[in-house]
């Protein structure tokens, strides 16, 4: 599953660095009725300051840095930064006394972001290879945690909302768009490997994404619709804190 996720993300990178490329021709950025519901089309009216060129390879659901409340002087961890759009918004927001991490598994998304930092001039930024299950930093290392429609591509969320919670100071925020799919989802979709890596299929029901965030340490946790993204999903904000020491 993890290899065909690769795959078809970095295809997008490929296409997004291409001579007048943009997204995507692996990645579909549209509902079944042909809109836009992936990609740069969600940020519009947001405030994008430093994301440059970005944003137009974004395949993400949501902002989540519309909502992570950021401060100057936090660090700030983006699970699975893709072209680093969020990345380089979040390191705007912290300026130069803080941090922006970006991690990804796809070395094309990788060499996407650190090219579109190097334009944008973020001398704040630094992208990571890894995987959002094994995430390669020390334990407090961040004060936020944000992320943008990635989560529910990874096999075992539950292991990803520990890594979350392990590299979050106490306290530490946890902020992210992703698709929460209705309680209803039939099992044809659920087993169609396009509507996995399209982001539908592996998504968390809101429970299940409350009672995964809850184990891991989580509380205050909110979790908003934003806009439908399928028949049986929708895009969603997710906001939590982790608990005090």
């Amino acid at each position: 599953m993890r290899e065909v996720v690769r795959e078809r993300y970095a295809e997008a990178a490929r296409a997004a660095a291409s001579p007048g490329g943009g997204c995507c021709s692996s990645v579909s950025l549209v509902d079944a009725s042909g809109t836009e519901v992936f990609g740069n089309a969600v940020y519009a009216g947001a405030e994008v300051d430093g994301a440059g060129g970005a944003l137009g390879a974004s395949l993400g659901c949501g902002v989540p840095t519309a909502v992570a409340d950021l401060h100057a002087g936090e660090i700030v961890l983006d699970l699975g930064a893709g072209a680093g759009a969020d990345v380089l918004i979040s390191a705007q927001r912290v300026g130069p006394t803080g941090k922006a991490y970006g991690l990804d598994m796809t070395d094309e998304m990788l060499d996407l972001a650190r090219a579109n930092a190097a334009q944008a001039g973020a001398g704040n930024v630094e992208f990571l290879k890894g995987y959002i299950e094994d995430v390669p930093l020390p334990d407090d290392a961040v004060d936020v945690v944000i992320s943008n429609c990635v989560i529910n591509l990874a096999t075992d969320k539950l292991v990803v909302f520990r890594e979350a919670a392990r590299v979050l100071r106490a306290g530490g925020r946890f902020a992210v768009s992703d698709v929460i799919a209705d309680d209803g989802m039939d099992d044809a979709t659920r087993a169609d490997m396009a509507a996995w890596t399209g982001c539908i299929a592996g998504a968390l029901t809101q429970r299940e994404f409350e009672d995964g965030l809850r184990a891991a340490g989580f509380e205050d946790i909110e979790i908003r619709a934003t806009h439908r993204v399928h028949e049986h999903a929708a895009s969603a904000i997710i906001r939590a804190r982790l608990a005090a020491a």
